[in-house]
């Protein structure tokens, strides 16, 4: 009995840290179509900080956090900090460019990432500090509308790879259209309790 109190009391309290440790600013969306499989939102233009690097999807994405983290964390001109938003996004780079910046499903060895981070509504391209990392690009995306699904728990190369097939199919069963490969967008810092995790797997849509 001891045991199962210790372990409800654990699982309470890493849930509230989880719950009030994530509470960051969320990229803004309008949603204009929701489905049983996926939902289709519309995001206006916005502002990133972004690094490309290559190697395996999760070697990837850990360098292009730890270096576009830097820039947030003060490795900028002004020394300044800029709080982080979500979600990080990232994105394999082939030979078709895409406006958007964000996941790719199990990439192989050998293949370019390009992680993103959001920055806050509050700054424009003017009064964000420069980054000291040449590593590090400030870009404007444009509005885009983006086909999403949502998932939790564990974020595996192979559940992403079903997520992203599950998607395509009931978009081309709903004869919708779209361009680019699909993203990963991930919310949550690395300490977050699993059931609170929030994963999406997205493809943008034409029209």
């Amino acid at each position: 009995m001891t045991f199962l109190i210790i372990v409800i009391a654990i699982f309470i309290l890493w849930s509230l840290w989880g719950f009030f440790s994530s509470r960051v600013e969320h990229a803004d969306y309008t949603v204009i179509c929701s489905t049983a499989d996926y939902e289709i939102r519309e995001y206006p233009a916005r502002i990133a900080a972004q690094a490309t690097v290559s190697g395996s999807y999760q070697a990837a994405l850990r360098e292009g956090f730890r270096i576009v983290a830097g820039y947030i964390f003060g490795g900028n001109i002004r020394k300044e900090s800029i709080a982080m938003t979500s979600p990080v996004t990232e994105q394999g780079r082939g030979s078709e460019k895409n406006a958007m910046t964000s996941p790719v499903l199990a990439t192989t060895q050998g293949e370019s990432h390009v992680i993103s981070f959001g920055m806050p509504r509050s700054y424009t391209r003017e009064t964000l500090p420069a980054p000291t990392d040449p590593r590090v690009k400030i870009v404007t995306m444009p509005a885009q509308k983006f086909a999403a699904v949502r998932f939790s728990w564990l974020r595996t190369d192979a559940r992403i790879k079903k997520k992203e097939a599950q998607l395509l199919v009931a978009l081309a069963r709903d004869h919708v259209s779209i361009k680019g490969s699909a993203i990963y967008a991930g919310y949550d810092a690395p300490w977050t309790p699993p059931w609170m995790t929030r994963h999406e797997v997205m493809v943008e849509v034409v029209g």
